[in-house]
């Protein structure tokens, strides 16, 4: 498969338009079946059955399944409406039709769910090319450049890297990104490979020390969703281009195991999750990144349960992390229902799980001094909107420096996090002497 084909664009360019524009006349000539005054109001019936049968299956799929631990927003809910009615709308029209009008009306059906999968993906931005969709990745393994050891900056190098670096002749004018094995271990944690971003200032000969990131995408989901659907390369070289080459080193392990597994950031039955993010996970980057020692030049970060894997690993570990990154994490963590995370994650124990929760992390650990916690949400996040003002609350209760906003007119996707990130990185970075 070419990688040409791979990188069709499926939420921006051609490719969406030629599909809205291909539905768009497809249902025109399904609508001129004659005689008009006996087929059009069958097929109208058809597609105003399927738009309800359309609202239904969205209703069932966020609010009574909760098939993918979001709620569905009101432009996803208006897609399946109208994909599904297109479909009712074509399928009245195959009776006693003529065989052509049966091929065009069963295309359609094709057409028309193909149109609706394109419009909730541009409305989630999950998938931004054609192999993201597939689960292609083109991530090379990262070969670590050799690097001169420099020196540990004081506290006062640190606060004017952005001024005392000088970008040398010849750096890369964008960073690099690969995928690396972190192994497991002290927690033997069954983590799947995990991806790194190196800076431009980190690929020069006598390369500065640099502040790290540990990022955890979301679940369902793998490393590489930050990179593909939360354009984390891209931002990140953005900042850096507008910096002398200066970003945080990211380092985004595996938290899951795989994508449909939630051990939930802790150590349990579930495997060693915890203390793979927080022992295994940094041992590696001390040992093979050229990245400052000091807490607060450590960030750990994250989307949905990566979000709530942040607040809980940052309120617990804050000798480790001095910065969290929260961006729409949950109040709890969860694994499908109450009485199986219960079970599964926390022995059988409510106590032990009630002690978990990022509130109550907040107020064990307090007070946090010199620690930094960047909240993001979107907008229009009716299930996880709330979480993120309680989080955030409690951990400005706690005594961190805490910095909330909304994403304007988005909601639990990755439009939320392309925002984030763009707005999170500079303050992090600002913290950070960058």
């Amino acid at each position: 498969m070419s990688q040409q084909f791979l990188d069709l664009r499926l939420e921006t360019g051609p490719f969406p338009i030629v599909v809205y524009a291909l539905a768009l006349v497809a249902l025109a000539v399904l609508a001129t079946r004659r005689p008009l005054r006996r087929w059009l109001p069958v097929q109208l019936l058809g597609g105003l059955a399927g738009a309800g049968v359309g609202l239904v299956l969205a209703w069932l799929v966020s609010d009574v399944w909760n098939s993918f631990g979001v709620a569905l927003t009101p432009i996803t809910r208006l897609w399946f409406a109208l994909g599904v009615g297109g479909i009712g709308f074509a399928i009245a029209g195959l009776w006693r039709a003529r065989a052509w009008r049966v091929v065009l009306g069963s295309a359609s059906v094709f057409l028309f769910a193909l149109a609706v999968a394109i419009g909730v993906n541009v409305d989630v931005a999950e998938f931004p090319t054609l192999g993201s969709a597939l689960g292609v990745s083109s991530i090379a393994k990262l070969a670590l450049p050799a690097s001169t050891p420099t020196p540990t900056p004081t506290s006062t190098a640190i606060e004017t890297l952005a001024q005392s670096w000088h970008a040398p002749a010849g750096m890369p004018k964008v960073g690099t990104l690969g995928s690396v094995t972190i192994p497991a271990t002290i927690s033997h944690f069954a983590a799947r490979s995990a991806l790194v971003y190196l800076p431009p200032a980190a690929l020069v000969a006598g390369a500065p020390r640099l502040p790290v990131l540990e990022m955890l995408s979301g679940q369902p989901g793998a490393p590489s969703n930050l990179i593909t659907s939360g354009a984390m390369e891209t931002i990140l070289d953005q900042f850096a281009a507008a910096h002398a080459g200066l970003a945080p080193i990211v380092v985004i392990p595996d938290q899951l195991g795989a994508p449909q597994l939630n051990p939930m950031c802790v150590d349990s039955a579930l495997g060693n999750s915890a203390s793979y993010l927080t022992q295994d996970v940094p041992n590696w980057i001390t040992h093979h990144l050229h990245v400052l020692p000091a807490r607060a030049d450590w960030a750990i970060g994250g989307f949905s349960q990566g979000g709530t894997c942040s607040i809980q690993l940052g309120a617990k570990f804050h000798a480790l992390y001095g910065n969290i990154f929260d961006i729409s994490g949950q109040l709890v963590p969860f694994r499908t229902s109450l009485a199986l995370t219960v079970a599964k994650g926390f022995g059988g124990s409510p106590a032990a799980y009630a002690a978990a929760a990022p509130v109550a992390l907040l107020a064990a650990g307090a007070p946090y001094s010199d620690t930094l916690g960047v909240f993001f949400v979107g907008q229009n996040d009716t299930r996880y909107g709330a979480a993120s003002v309680t989080v955030s609350n409690a951990a400005r209760a706690a005594g961190m420096t805490v910095h909330y906003e909304q994403s304007p007119g988005t909601a639990h996707d990755w439009h939320t996090v392309q925002f984030a990130l763009r707005q999170g990185i500079p303050i992090l970075a600002a913290r950070w002497g960058l």
